[in-house]
């Protein structure tokens, strides 16, 4: 009896000290909710994509999801001080990133775009934004892209919390245009009502030096583990079907690219 005792004990103290998890069992999954339609707040509570893909890995790999909501710019830390396991909110692999962080293969993937008035001419080099006000979402690889190739230009970058702040901004006038991610812009902006003034111009951006490798889960540096068992959740919810039922609910095109 007593050795059982010791044993059991011993096996919840790895549970509780496991790196994979939180004491109870639960992954706890970073997630901001302010980037429909990938992650919004509804009635019900928080919906989208990314959403809908974490809890279907979470069934895949037999564990609760406890999903934690703040802000984009606050998941890698939080990452870094354990108060979230996993960070599943959009986050491109960069290079820059990894250095940071451990990331999962890819879920989905996104260009990015500018988007102003309607007949607003842009060339490729953008140089007609002199001057311009652009609004970009804080710490993203648009953020990044706009400090380094349209800031030198002339451009005012201007940096937001979210993209939904930067949306209400470019519709009362007080931005110029909008440098983000395509499909949260065309789908959360472009295709409302509050958008129709507005299109993409000038080049659509693919540099993998900015916009990565796609879309990944990011997890605490060297949780080598963890990385393999959401990827083999990844390849089976690819597999049996659920990421392409899960896809269709808010997409018309296959967003997981080649």
């Amino acid at each position: 009896m007593k050795t059982s005792n010791l044993i059991a004990g011993l096996a919840l103290g790895l549970l509780a000290s496991s790196p994979l998890f939180a004491a109870d069992g639960d992954l706890r999954i970073g997630i901001e909710a302010a980037y429909p339609p990938f992650a919004y707040k509804t009635p019900n509570g928080i919906e989208g994509f990314d959403y809908d893909i974490g809890n279907a890995l979470c069934t895949e790999m037999k564990v609760k999801c406890q999903w934690i909501e703040q802000e984009y710019d606050g998941l890698i830390p939080s990452l870094k001080v354990k108060k979230i396991d996993a960070a599943l909110s959009s986050i491109t692999i960069t290079e820059e990133r990894k250095k940071s962080v451990d990331f999962t293969n890819k879920y989905y993937f996104t260009s990015a775009r500018l988007a102003m008035k309607a007949g607003t001419q842009v060339d490729d080099q953008y140089d007609a934004l002199k001057g311009k006000r652009i609004g970009v979402q804080r710490a993203t690889t648009t953020d990044r892209y706009v400090r380094a190739v349209l800031e030198p230009k002339g451009v005012i970058v201007v940096p937001y919390t979210t993209n939904e702040e930067i949306f209400l901004d470019m519709e009362t006038g007080r931005l110029d245009g909008v440098f983000a991610d395509t499909i949260p812009l065309q789908l959360g902006f472009l295709d409302t009502p509050r958008g129709k003034d507005f299109a993409f111009v000038g080049p659509e951006l693919k540099d993998p030096k900015f916009v990565g490798e796609g879309a990944g889960i990011a997890v605490r540096k060297g949780n080598t583990e963890l990385v393999k068992k959401l990827n083999d959740a990844i390849a089976a919810i690819r597999a049996n079907g659920e990421y392409q039922k899960i896809q269709a609910k808010y997409f018309k095109t296959d967003i997981y690219g080649d």
